[in-house]
This record gives structure tokens, sequence and C-alpha cells, in this order.
């Protein structure tokens, strides 16, 4: 099951073709879902959680917590608005865009994607953009 919440006044659109999109991309990598809470954030509200759990003192536009078992994925994924909002302009896309790059780099995380290395990072994006793909095929 994969849910939405919001710790700001976001309202994520199309939630239940994004919920489709995502449940798609784990099948894609032959995983199963269990349960994954998306948590839309401010930027101040994911500072916090980055100091107190992974001791950055940066600002970032996600954090996940992996609470896999196996090939079952499940977990948290915390994404702060704000820091999106601010890329998707940087990089001149649009939002939306910038939001399924964002939540499904979280479910690729979950999958065992790393992106700390220049190779795993060249990687993660290539998958990034093979999954975000998947979205504008299933409509």
């Amino acid at each position: 099951m994969i849910q939405f919440y919001s710790e700001n006044d976001f309202e994520l659109a199309k939630a239940q073709e994004i919920r489709k999109w995502l449940q798609a991309v784990i099948t894609s990598e032959e995983k199963t879902l269990g349960e994954i809470s998306y948590i839309f954030c401010s930027d101040e509200y994911l500072l916090g959680l980055n100091q107190q759990f992974l001791q950055h003192n940066t600002y970032t536009d996600i954090i996940s917590f992996d609470d896999c078992i196996g090939n079952m994925l499940q977990g948290e994924i915390y994404i702060s608005t704000e820091r999106v909002q601010e890329n998707a302009a940087e990089f001149g896309i649009s939002f939306e865009i910038e939001l399924r790059r964002v939540m499904v780099h979280g479910i690729l995380h979950f999958c065992g994607y790393k992106d700390k290395t220049l190779e795993e990072a060249a990687e993660m994006r290539r998958k990034e953009d093979e999954k975000l793909k998947m979205f504008h095929v299933e409509q």
C-alpha cells in the first residue's frame, strides 16, 4: 500500500495515477510492495529530520527510511516540496516532473540503488529517467 501524507499544505495531484505508476516501477524491479508512506513537508521539517537522524546540517529534497524486508519494499519517504519547487525552477522543468523524479528516487533507493559515487549517481539518474518514462506510457 502506498500512502500520501502532508506536514504542510501540499496536496498531491493525480494521486491514484502516481500510486499505480509507483506500483508498476516496483514490479519492474521485481520487487513487491509492502507499506510505503510519502510525507510531503517543508524545508525546515526535513532539515530537522536530517539533523536528528543523519547528523547532517543541510537542506535536502528527500530523505528515505528503508524498512524493506527482502524483496518487499516498505518505509517512509519524506519530501520537501519547497526544495522540489526550487530544483524544478533551477533545472527549467515543471514542478510535477521534478516531484515524480524525487518520488521514484526514493523507491529506487529501496530497490538498492545508491548515489554516493559519481558512477552510482549516473546509474541512479539513468534509472530515474527510465522509470519516469513509465508514467507517460501508463497514462
